[in-house]
């Protein structure tokens, strides 16, 4: 039987791990404060009779025995956050899955948390679910690096050390099927008066690091004539960019949301400029055409300077499973829940999932479509709604 205000007590619970002073969330991916949180996730596991595993990802799974040895059925999001973030994106999807773990399932329930979907201190995003499911190699991942200059493979020793000792299972393996529970991240469910959103799929996605290479050089006494200035190439280059992805129907997504300058003072021209571009679409075709003529649009706009664009990733627009679709709507009208069907704009776990098994994502709205900000919010009754729906479909794909 789902619990809604214990689910609501551990949403609120699992946000101290992390709590900004306006009512946000900083947690950032392998930090200590986000294993704290996954301390807690480990506890309410075991007053539940489940087991607690990690793997070489740091990804962490909570585990209820099945009656037979069959591949898991694999439900949950992630707890990491952006600096700025709020309470519910991810850290619903886990604790509702949590929430709804049937009792004696003929096959094994997991609960996962994801390492680093949101990307914020090491990126590219998503880390933990693109390396269980092969789309990265686990070693260029351990040899990523944050701001400060420490290690994906660093962090993780950190995390380990922190949190009970855990068995460390292999990367990846036999799933039978993933729903990923989640917050909407904008506002169609909202704007319709739906409780329930049941996701056909993923916009595509693809993410870029642009080093603009200029030189410094004095600030009163370098003519203009002469200068390397990478800042103003720079913004030569983002406007550009934003020409190239203008869209009057307002369906590309396009991003800079990281811009680095240095040596960053005053009375130097700058030298460098590193900045992101997030760029994303539902149509492949489009996604391509736009993102395969980014390294041309900033060598051009750049001049006189160097400009070097590196793709971090790629991932194309992808469909979930029709059957798990169906089932949910079919679940939810036996609940008295209605449910609309719908595209997710932004990115998810779910994504990688979905190339090794059956996957499916279940929405709940989000006030006002606002995310990734403190002023994130969704009701105690959307909560339950949105557990109910996933205890009953865990019930069907376990039993």
């Amino acid at each position: 039987m789902v619990d809604g205000t214990r689910l609501w007590q551990r949403l609120q619970s699992l946000a101290q791990h992390g709590a900004r002073a306006d009512g946000g969330v900083d947690r950032p991916a392998l930090s200590p404060t986000e294993a704290e949180a996954k301390r807690s996730l480990i506890a309410w596991a075991e007053q539940a009779g489940m087991s607690a595993r990690t793997d070489p990802l740091g990804n962490l799974f909570l585990r209820r025995e099945g009656r037979e040895n069959l591949p898991p059925l694999l439900v949950g999001s992630h707890i990491d956050s952006q600096p700025t973030g709020g309470k519910y994106d991810g850290a619903y999807g886990v604790l509702a899955a949590l929430e709804a773990v049937p009792d004696n399932p003929r096959r094994p329930v997991e609960v996962v948390a994801w390492t680093n979907e949101e990307g914020s201190r090491f990126a590219p995003g998503m880390m933990g679910s693109a390396g269980f499911a092969g789309a990265r190699d686990i070693a260029e991942i351990l040899a990523c690096r944050d701001a400060d200059g420490i290690t994906v493979q660093q962090a993780l020793e950190a995390t380990f050390a922190a949190l009970p000792k855990l068995p460390i299972g292999p990367l990846g393996g036999t799933v039978h099927a993933y729903l990923e529970p989640h917050i909407e991240q904008g506002v169609v469910l909202e704007q319709a008066g739906m409780p329930l959103g049941i996701v056909t799929g993923l916009q595509g996605k693809r993410t870029f690091a642009i080093t603009i290479a200029g030189e410094a050089a004095h600030a009163g006494t370098a003519p203009r004539a002469t200068r390397r200035d990478a800042l103003l190439a720079a913004a030569r280059a983002a406007t550009a960019l934003d020409a190239l992805t203008a869209d009057p129907a307002d369906i590309t997504r396009f991003t800079i949301g990281r811009f680095t300058v240095s040596p960053n003072a005053p009375s130097v021209v700058p030298e460098q400029v590193q900045f992101s571009i997030d760029l994303r679409h539902p149509d492949a075709a489009t996604l391509l055409r736009l993102g395969d003529a980014i390294a041309a649009t900033i060598a051009a706009a750049a001049q006189p300077c160097a400009a070097r664009t590196e793709e971090l990733s790629t991932a194309l627009p992808s469909r979930f499973d029709a059957a798990m679709q169906d089932d949910m709507a079919a679940l939810a009208q036996g609940l008295g829940l209605p449910a609309l069907r719908l595209l997710s704009m932004a990115g998810h776990d779910s994504r990688f999932l979905a190339h090794i098994c059956p996957s499916a994502m279940v929405f709940i709205p989000c006030l006002g479509g606002v995310t990734h900000h403190p002023a994130e919010s969704i009701t105690p009754a959307d909560a339950l709604a949105g557990a109910r729906l996933v205890a009953a479909a865990m019930a069907r794909w376990s039993a």
